[in-house]
């Protein structure tokens, strides 16, 4: 809570910039916030700040502190631990064996709820707490808390979980934290690198979709948390996580 206090007061003495920035979230129809964090310059850009500190179900933005949790407890060696497939048939990129870097590219839940079972409830709400991830609620169940039930974490959660990430003050391995950070590159050019996990649940009868990680270019780092939601579950829906935070980004001059 003093966490998403402190953030909400630097954030409320940072310009809004939603003006500029809404056209994006309208065109694809969704509604949605912004918040980046420019962690050399010590700012914070938003749009919609408010917005940006309220609860969702993380969905499978979690599975990035679920890869660094099994990691550092054992339950996976590496980034090509593999999981056998338990042969019931989901969707075509994950209906076969697949390791850690395969399940979090192609955003396999059952991967991860087998590794989930496999860290435990004692472990995992022992790492949820040493995390200070989200509202640590995994009422719904072990396999399951972050896809539906109770769980809820902000845009402004999300980030300070990523920027301890990012500089090693997590309680766990640089290694861990490494491979982590290996997997989760969406794109890398001789300009900068896009690291980032989305996600895509239901929470009150909406669709509700993520993009959280970081941009690395110019000698800084820029951590963002992107969440929009519809009641529509449309094609577009998926696409637009990315392409509007790829959009604020380059309206900046970040991604060249």
């Amino acid at each position: 809570m003093k966490q998403i206090i402190i953030l909400l007061l630097i954030a409320l003495s940072v310009r809004s910039n939603s003006q500029d920035y809404d056209k994006y979230f309208d065109e694809y129809g969704v509604k949605g916030s912004f918040m980046m964090y420019d962690m050399n310059n010590d700012k914070f850009l938003y749009v919609d700040s408010a917005r940006c500190m309220k609860g969702f179900i993380p969905a499978s933005t979690f599975k990035i502190p679920n890869s660094i949790i099994g990691l550092e407890t054992g339950v996976i060696a590496d980034e090509n631990f593999v999981i056998p497939w338990d042969g019931k048939s989901r969707w075509k990129d994950c209906d076969k064996d697949l390791s850690l870097k395969e399940a979090i590219k192609y955003s396999c839940i059952a991967y991860y709820q087998e590794l989930a079972r496999k860290v435990g409830e004692d472990k995992m709400k022992e790492f949820l707490a040493k995390f200070d991830y989200g509202n640590k609620d995994i009422s719904a169940g072990l396999d399951l808390f972050w896809l539906e039930g109770g769980f809820r974490i902000s845009q402004a959660e999300q980030i300070g979980f990523l920027k301890k990430m990012y500089n090693y003050e997590l309680p766990v391995s640089k290694r861990s934290i490494d491979i982590v950070k290996n997997i989760i590159v969406l794109d890398s050019t001789e300009n900068y690198v896009l690291r980032g996990k989305t996600g895509w649940g239901f929470q009150d009868e909406k669709n509700i979709g993520w993009l959280v990680g970081w941009l690395e270019t110019g000698g800084n780092a820029y951590f963002y948390a992107t969440n929009i939601e519809s009641e529509k579950e449309t094609e577009s829906f998926a696409q637009s996580r990315r392409t509007i935070t790829e959009k604020i980004f380059r309206d900046l001059g970040l991604m060249k």
